[in-house]
């Protein structure tokens, strides 16, 4: 084993250590008494023989109280194991994952969760849990249980056979090497399959997914999909088969190897007690011996060969553990002031990797403080990457964004966006209670219900909310109920809108407040009814509105607009109409479609 498994599996121990210190303990003593257990067996065993042989009571029944308790422990202890074996990759589990998920939960920027490379990292991290560490954990005591068993026997051959002692400890060099070399190609294999194990997962959410049955159905896909997840399915099934197929020879040449070392040591004891060397006993205990000593021998190999495997799992946890923020650090640390004087983008450049064309190129804007600006465009302008840059979920590849003055790089990310009020055009929908997926904007307005209805209101969700069953209290999920439960409701892609933008207005009194496509699931009457309370509540505020329909933009202080990754026009709306620019084109554009030609 290198160095650094070593050093992860040290790690390993350590975190075992952790989780509970008086079940490592525990399982320790268990572990030492358990590994004594076979020996002991075989001499007392021996010592019966050799009495009822003899003929002598005095002898047989000291070994026959000694069989009884020997017996009694071999019963108890794999229960006893058993429950401290499931507590403590309980234990562990917990703290791998709480672990693993602050560690994910500390890459503030979306460049990460964006690399498929990292998603099969993540993927195979995810799978090292404390059941899957046991290999190592609760294995380890296995293995000192199955090295003790394995010292005592081989002690036990070597009393009376020495030579039969060395042969059957050679024997086990081959399937030690043998079982590491198949698991090394059975982890290579999972990592392999990664890419195509995410496509079969996809493809069969698409298959169950409630937002895909009506495309689904309606194209006619059901089929397609199905040869794709059977086809994704059958490719990694045929790499499992392979390596299966290896497995299986490997371990019947290896058995083969076993039985003919035990079945010469068999013959060698039957005709040394024909010879009179050995005494009956002394047959019975090196049969057992010999059968005992390949049993441990194989469970040992068997345990290092699954610690291995369980170290390579444990190897891509570690290495996500390992990963720094996908943000720069702080050059300068600053504190973040209030908004006084606006928000400046100077210069900012930016692409989403060195093989991409830029997505914005010297982009110069002022967001004046207290100012509403609108950002419009068409689609693949550049708008939604700015509002990324702006909340800091990637860094500008040249250029920067000051906030009065300080460049946004040099402060926390979470500061930062705790002056913030976003609403995002691929905003989410979760899974849980009206008021919960409002609250989420503002964990601390989570149980303020009089806060989240207000938020409601400001979003035209209260009527909606009010009219569910249970009000607030809804749960706007059908996918936790059982038969016995009420049923929750799903809302309509408007409904969900309205709900997202509360999220984003319970953030009260923020410095910036971030408006991406606000009404493009609305009707025109709530759409009118939305912008028209957006309005009110924008103004004298600092805010930014990105939007298509430009009639909602109208009355912004300021409008920019974007063309190609760089600003094209800029002004009020009365300005950008006189200049008879693109935006006075997509502007009349937008209006033709309501006017009655003659």
């Amino acid at each position: 084993m290198t160095s650094d498994r070593l050093r992860r599996a040290a790690t390993l121990g350590l975190l075992c250590w952790r989780a509970g210190p008086v079940l490592a303990v525990s399982q320790l003593v268990v572990t030492v008494v358990a590994g004594l257990l076979p020996t002991g067996t075989v001499w007392v065993t021996k010592l019966l023989i050799d009495g009822l042989a003899a003929g002598l009571v005095d002898r047989v029944l000291g070994p026959v109280v000694g069989l009884v308790a020997l017996g009694l422990a071999a019963g108890v202890l794999p229960h006893v194991t058993g429950y401290l074996r499931a507590e403590s990759d309980r234990r562990l589990d917990l703290l791998l994952q709480d672990r693993l998920y602050t560690r994910v939960n500390g890459f503030q920027g979306l460049s990460r969760f964006e690399d498929p490379a990292f998603l099969d990292e993540l993927r195979m991290a995810t799978q090292a849990t404390g059941g899957a560490m046991g290999p190592i954990t609760s294995g380890l005591f296995d293995l000192c249980r199955n090295v003790i068993t394995l010292a005592g026997l081989l002690g036990a051959l070597a009393v009376l056979s020495p030579l039969m002692a060395g042969l059957v400890a050679v024997a086990a060099l081959p399937t030690l090497a043998a079982r590491m070399s198949l698991e090394k190609r059975r982890t290579r294999m999972i990592a392999g399959q990664s890419t195509a194990a995410r496509r079969q997962i996809f493809y069969s959410s698409l298959i169950t997914d409630v937002e895909a049955a009506k495309e689904v159905r309606l194209f006619g896909l059901g089929d397609f999909l199905r040869r794709r997840v059977i086809g994704e399915l059958g490719t990694m099934q045929a790499a499992e088969r392979r390596l299966d197929r290896r497995e299986a020879l490997t371990q019947s040449a290896l058995a083969g190897l076993s039985a003919v070392v035990s079945g010469a040591g068999l013959v060698w004891a039957v005709y040394a007690a024909l010879a009179g060397r050995l005494t009956l006993g002394d047959v019975t205990a090196f049969a057992a011996a010999v059968a005992g000593t390949q049993a441990a021998l194989i469970a040992t190999v068997e345990n290092a060969a699954n610690a291995s495997h369980a170290l390579l799992l444990f190897d891509h946890h570690e290495r996500v553990m390992s990963l720094s923020d996908d943000l720069s650090p702080p050059r300068r640390p600053a504190l973040l002031p209030a908004l006084r004087r606006g928000i400046e983008l100077r210069d900012v450049w930016f692409r989403y990797d060195e093989s991409h064309p830029w997505v914005l190129s010297g982009v110069d804007l002022t967001i004046p403080h207290g100012a509403s600006v609108a950002l419009v465009g068409l689609n693949g302008a550049g708008k939604s990457t700015l509002i990324k840059l702006l909340c800091r979920f990637y860094d500008p590849s040249r250029g920067a964004i000051l906030w009065d003055g300080v460049d946004i790089r040099d402060v926390p990310p979470a500061e930062l966006r705790a002056r913030m009020g976003v609403l995002f055009q691929d905003y989410m929908s979760y899974d849980l209670t009206a008021a919960e997926n409002i609250g989420v904007g503002e964990l601390e307005a989570m149980s303020d219900r009089a806060r989240i209805q207000a938020a409601a209101e400001m979003s035209g969700a209260d009527q909606i909310v009010r009219a569910l069953p249970q009000g607030y209290d809804t749960m706007l999920s059908r996918i936790f109920f059982g038969p016995e439960d009420d049923a929750g409701v799903v809302l309509s892609g408007g409904q969900w809108q309205r709900l997202a933008l509360a999220r984003a207005l319970v953030r009260e009194r923020r410095d910036l407040l971030i408006l991406d496509e606000p009404s493009s699931g609305l009707d025109a009457e709530a759409e009118y009814e939305v912008h028209r309370r957006l309005r009110e509540h924008r103004s004298g505020r600092t805010s930014l509105l990105v939007s298509h329909r430009l009639g909602a933009v109208r009355d912004a202080d300021l409008i920019v607009v974007l063309g190609e990754g760089r600003i094209v026009e800029q002004g009020t709306h009365d300005d950008l109409i006189a200049a008879r620019g693109g935006y006075a084109h997509l502007f009349e554009t937008q209006a033709s479609g309501y006017r009655v030609e003659a």
